[in-house]
């Protein structure tokens, strides 16, 4: 489940935590250097001209929140530095912690938090840029999204201990696959999944992942950082197992653009799905999904 947001500051520190350390570091510097410069007072008295005392108060009520800003925003930002490399550090912890032992109690013993963390840094470490959403409000129960070679690539995790994990999941993710143009998607859990489940995500380009494939994509992993260091991982790993049909994404016939699985929503094939343009409505080629 998704954690309330009760604040701005909540906010910019989450944003913060979730960029490299390096990025925030970078941010704080430019937020201070930029409202300092405006918060500086004016080098001549200002005065007052009837007509524009409203610009002059939004002026001044500007100035006293960059005065105090330049000091909290490049703080924040530091913080969620400090986050960043904190939350890095559990991750590779995470990743040995599971891969040292069994995989079903390991999976099992942590909690949904540090089950997402693990599922992200071991996509991670297989070449994928990684964002962590917390799932659920606006993001559509989506935890992590997955970015490589300018594709985008959707994941859910459940951490269901003792239920399988149902088709009306993966059923839940293609929709919103469908809808943010994702080029394929990932379904994650600590146990298993039905067998209707399966039968569905075939060739949606969709890719389940139970307990002991997770184990198994973790060790590898594992073993690779072995060979050095953790900033190294990516380029000791294997290329990434993408769902099939992500690497087949045909062209768009009539202007050649890449294109994306659509569902249609009235006429006679109404529920089925195929090959949209990318750049509809401008476009409106389509092709059938075999």
């Amino acid at each position: 489940m998704a954690r309330r947001k009760t604040s701005l500051v909540e906010d910019l520190l989450d944003f913060a935590a979730a960029l490299p350390w390096w990025a925030s570091t970078t941010l704080a510097i430019i937020s201070y250097v930029a409202l300092s410069h405006y918060a500086a007072p004016d080098p001549q008295p200002v005065s007052i001209v009837p007509g524009q005392i409203g610009h002059i108060v939004v002026k001044q009520i500007s100035r006293t929140f960059a005065l105090y800003g330049q000091y909290i925003l490049p703080f924040l930002f530091l913080i969620g530095a400090v986050i960043s490399v904190l939350k890095r550090h559990e991750r590779r912890n995470l990743i040995h912690r599971v891969g040292n032992k069994n995989y079903s109690n390991a999976l099992q013993n942590i909690t949904w938090r540090e089950f997402e963390l693990l599922v992200g840094e071991a996509f991670r470490m297989r070449g994928f840029s990684v964002t962590e959403t917390g799932g659920g409000g606006a993001d559509d129960g989506i935890d992590l999204v997955l970015r490589k070679d300018s594709e985008i690539f959707l994941v859910q995790c459940k951490q269901w201990r003792a239920y399988k994990v149902s088709v009306n999941i993966v059923r839940e993710l293609l929709g919103v696959m469908i809808t943010k143009g994702a080029a394929g998607g990932f379904v994650v859990t600590s146990g298993v999944f039905t067998a209707e489940a399966h039968l569905f995500a075939k060739g949606q380009n969709i890719e389940l992942i139970d307990g002991s494939k997770l184990a198994a994509m973790i060790e590898k992993v594992r073993e690779a950082s072995s060979f050095g260091a953790f900033a190294k991982y990516s380029d000791s790993l294997p290329p990434p197992e993408l769902p099939a049909t992500a690497m087949v994404t045909p062209h768009c016939p009539q202007c050649g653009d890449t294109m994306v699985k659509r569902v249609a929503k009235k006429g006679v094939n109404a529920g089925s799905v195929f090959w949209g343009c990318t750049g509809f409505p401008r476009c409106r080629g389509v092709r059938s999904v075999d």
